[in-house]
């Protein structure tokens, strides 16, 4: 039987007594030349999942195991996309996703005045608080919500009326969330983890106000007041629109009258009931404008 192929020969090479081996192909058959033999089928190698880079494995990537690598990337996502914006400071507004538009049709009166107060707020809120007036690049006082529809549309929609940035911070839900269409495209976030969307709107806060709204907005509302109450977070201004609704939902009074809370801390928060007062009772409770907006949170 002919021989099919040369044998493998070794050689010391250098003076610090290396010893390499060279490899002569074992695939070039004696009597042949140099003509290698036909490739054989790599495809099932090329098509493995073990093949395919990290970042492109989305079977890998969404392994229970990689759930730390997942939080990371939607911190950091969000994270540089504001950096990139210039947005060193939010102004955050709650409420409601029921609430309608003045375009809907049959639109409930007391529902369509909420929406107004939203936006005419938000447009106070961007014109005066530093989203159009960068210092050093740095934009305060950004509008952000939650990114969906009612009163998270109409704050987004009276920024985007002044002209100002104005940020969404939408999460994946089982019946999806669609972004309403005043969000700055830019800064239209999207989340998977309801604490990393929780944290963003948290850590960037210099105030809070909160307009009417069901259990997410009662969530939310609480989720501040805690932080600040355990001095997780810096002192920040809250303000509850419409005060007649919130002391219906929730009787604060009773919460300290049975010392659940103590009744220093329902300063906290206080009320307002038109978007020139909210802005006002900002002011006047220490929303940080201009250059004191600088100071890290």
């Amino acid at each position: 039987m002919p021989r099919t192929g040369r044998p493998v020969t070794t050689m010391t090479l250098g003076s610090r007594g290396w010893d390499r081996q060279v490899i002569r192909s074992a695939l070039t058959p004696l009597g042949t030349g140099a003509q290698p033999l036909a490739m054989i089928d790599n495809t099932p190698q090329k098509h493995a999942s073990s093949y395919r880079l990290p970042v492109e494995d989305t079977d890998f990537l969404l392994r229970d195991e990689m759930r730390d690598i997942r939080f990371a990337l939607e911190y950091s996502k969000a994270d540089l996309g504001l950096r990139d914006w210039g947005i060193r400071s939010t102004v955050i507004v709650f409420g409601s996703a029921r609430t309608p538009a003045p375009e809907q049709p049959n639109a409930d009166p007391k529902g369509v005045a909420r929406y107004q107060a939203a936006r005419a707020f938000a447009r106070i809120a961007s014109e005066r608080g530093g989203a159009l007036a960068p210092r050093r690049r740095w934009r305060d006082n950004v509008i952000a919500t939650g990114g969906g529809g009612g009163i998270m549309e109409a704050a987004n929609r009276g920024a985007q009326e002044a002209e100002a940035p104005t940020i969404g911070f939408n999460i994946g839900l089982p019946r999806e969330q669609e972004p309403n269409p005043y969000t700055t495209p830019e800064l239209t976030f999207r989340f998977h983890y309801f604490a990393m969307r929780k944290m963003h709107m948290a850590m960037r806060a210099n105030a809070l106000v909160v307009f009417p709204g069901g259990f997410g907005t009662l969530d939310e509302l609480f989720e501040i007041l805690t932080l600040v109450q355990t001095r997780k977070m810096r002192p920040v201004p809250i303000i509850l629109f419409e005060e007649a609704y919130w002391r219906q939902v929730i009787s604060f009074e009773a919460l300290a009258a049975e010392r659940m809370v103590d009744q220093a801390e329902l300063d906290l928060f206080t009320f307002a009931d038109t978007p020139e007062q909210a802005w006002e009772m900002l002011v006047r409770r220490g929303l940080l404008l201009g250059e004191a907006a600088t100071r890290p949170a």
